[in-house]
């Protein structure tokens, strides 16, 4: 049996899919984060069988739910305030993202204005699709 230690001031993502956490990791950037960070890979999970699961020293203000909702929607974030856990988030999928993942049209602005942001909308919830503000390409996955 595997003992992480407790966490008193935090949060944790769980129910994250197996093999998932270390994209999850560099995309939210803790990497940069100065904070403790526990990544637990290929826990046994009854509603999974294999999950990985994050926990994160800190304010939830580290992390964009943005980003995570994208990434997978059905992860749950636990709050924890005093060692025990105090509210839990569920994630959806956001209307709208930026500058999280780019456009591959090279006829779309924002091949040729640099700096302009790439920004999705979210246009077919029930299929997960998103499409460029700009020139309505399908994000491909």
């Amino acid at each position: 049996m595997l003992n992480v230690g407790d966490l008193n001031e935090g949060f944790v993502l769980d129910h994250i899919e197996a093999g998932k956490s270390m994209m999850i990791y560099h995309s939210l950037g803790l990497d940069k984060l100065d904070c403790c960070v526990a990544i637990i890979k290929n826990a046994r999970s009854n509603k999974m069988g294999k999950k990985d699961i994050i926990k994160i020293e800190g304010g939830l203000d580290l992390v964009d739910l943005d980003i995570l909702g994208f990434i997978d929607h059905n992860i749950t974030v636990n709050v924890i305030k005093n060692g025990e856990i105090v509210e839990k988030k569920r994630l959806s999928l956001p209307s709208s993202i930026t500058n999280i993942i780019k456009c591959k049209n090279p006829r779309c602005i924002t091949s040729i204005e640099q700096e302009l942001n790439h920004v999705f909308m979210l246009t077919d919830e029930a299929n997960m699709v998103y499409r460029c503000k700009y020139c309505e390409e399908k994000y491909k996955g």
